[in-house]
C-alpha cells in the first residue's frame, strides 16, 4: 500500500520560520506596549507558535484517505478521557466515523535555561501517553485497535543546548547514556524510549537556531527520532485507516 508524506520536509520548514516569527513578532509587541511579560516568556505565552506543524498533520491525513473533518482541533473537541484523570487536552485529534484514529500532541523549548523545563516536559509527555494508553486499555474508546500516538518537540539548537550536563544522584548512578548528555541528548534519549516503550508511535526532537526565521533550517539527532519516521508512521497509520473502513 503506497502512503502520501505530503511533501513533509518543505513544510517542515515552513512551519519552523513560522514557530520563529511568531515569537519575534510577541516579543516585539510586548516590548512596543510596555507590558511586564517581557523576554523570553512573551513568545512562549503568545501560543499558537506550533501552528505550522498541525496544518502539516492535517495535510497528512487528507494526503492518505481520510476527510479533513476527521482532524479536530479546537479546544472543545480535543478533550479525550483518561483513566488517571478525568480528561487531557491534545493538540490534535483525528477520528473517523467513531473510531480514535490518532493523537498528537506538539511542544517547543527555548534557551537559555533548559533546565528549568526539562523535567516537566518529560512527566508531561510520559504521563499523557501512558495515561491514554491504559484508558484504552479499560475500554474508555470501545473496542478499537490502538490509535497512533505522537509527540514533537522543537528546540533551539544553541550552545546551552548542546552542552554536556552533569546528571546528580549521590545514592545510585544514572544510566550510562545520560552521563554527561547534554538537553538535546536527554530529549532524544527521551523520544527513542516513548517509542521502544510503546508509548508514542512515533516521537521527534527538532534542533533549529534562530536564524532559521529566514531559511526554516533543522536538524536531527538520528533517524528514528527525526521528521521522516514521524510522518512515515503517521501516514501509514491513516492509509490502513482508510482502506480498512472504505467502501
Amino acid at each position: 500500500m503506497a502512503i502520501n508524506l505530503a511533501n513533509h520536509e518543505p513544510k517542515a520548514r515552513e512551519a519552523i520560520k513560522a514557530f520563529w516569527g511568531n515569537r519575534q513578532k510577541a516579543q516585539e509587541e510586548q516590548r512596543e506596549s510596555g507590558r511586564s511579560d517581557q523576554g523570553e516568556r512573551a513568545g512562549v505565552t503568545a501560543g499558537k507558535n506550533m501552528d505550522g506543524f498541525i496544518a502539516l498533520v492535517q495535510d497528512v491525513v487528507t494526503a492518505n484517505g481520510l476527510d479533513r473533518h476527521c482532524v479536530h482541533l479546537d479546544r472543545q473537541v480535543v478533550s479525550l478521557p483518561g483513566y488517571f484523570r478525568p480528561t487531557k487536552l491534545w493538540d490534535v485529534v483525528v477520528v473517523n466515523e467513531g473510531r480514535l484514529v490518532a493523537v498528537l500532541e506538539f511542544k517547543s523549548q527555548v534557551g537559555p535555561s533548559f533546565g528549568n523545563n526539562f523535567n516537566n516536559r518529560v512527566e508531561e509527555a510520559i504521563g499523557a501517553a501512558h495515561d491514554l494508553g491504559t484508558a484504552l486499555r479499560e475500554g474508555a474508546f470501545g473496542e478499537q485497535t490502538p490509535p497512533f500516538v505522537g509527540w514533537l518537540i522543537l528546540v533551539e539548537d544553541a550552545e546551552s543546548s548542546r552542552r554536556p550536563v552533569r546528571a546528580i544522584s549521590p545514592h545510585f548512578p544514572v544510566f550510562q547514556e545520560f552521563d554527561n548528555a547534554s538537553y538535546a541528548d536527554r530529549y532524544h534519549i527521551l523520544c527513542r524510549k516513548l517509542i521502544h516503550e510503546h508509548l508514542c508511535s512515533a516521537a521527534s526532537v527538532l534542533l533549529s537556531p534562530r536564524s532559521a526565521v529566514n531559511t526554516g533550517e533543522y536538524s536531527e539527532l538520528s533517524p528514528l527520532t527525526g521528521l521522516h519516521y514521524f510522518v512515515r508512521e503517521l501516514a501509514g497509520h491513516i492509509a490502513v485507516e482508510a482502506a480498512r473502513h472504505s467502501p
